[in-house]
């Protein structure tokens, strides 16, 4: 009878891994960390699109966001005085003739 209760407690203190639910441990604990680096990697991505669509700041984003367009640099050296009406009219439209098809 001592060995019988013996076994007895030895199986109801053994947890879910006794009872035959080991492999529900064995598949929830990898599912859990995938679910938890996918949403790191979820929220990542969205937030660098986010900023993305804002403007974000110089040099973050896609290439054809970063920093000031060439455009906008001759037109600031243009109301500067560093350059006069007619250059700044040849230059633009070269820059306009030579812009890649995006």
């Amino acid at each position: 009878m001592l060995a019988t209760l013996a076994t007895t407690a030895v199986v109801t203190h053994a947890g879910p891994w006794a009872a035959g639910f080991g492999w529900v441990f064995f598949l929830l604990i990898p599912l859990f960390w995938f679910l938890v680096i996918g949403l790191i990697i979820f929220l990542v991505t969205r937030g660098r699109r986010r900023a993305w669509a804002n403007g974000g700041h110089e040099g973050y984003g896609p290439p054809w966001m970063r920093g000031a367009t060439a455009e906008s640099t001759l037109a600031e050296r243009f109301a500067k005085g560093d350059i006069d009406e007619t250059e700044y009219r040849a230059r633009l439209e070269v820059l306009r003739a030579n812009r890649p098809n995006a």
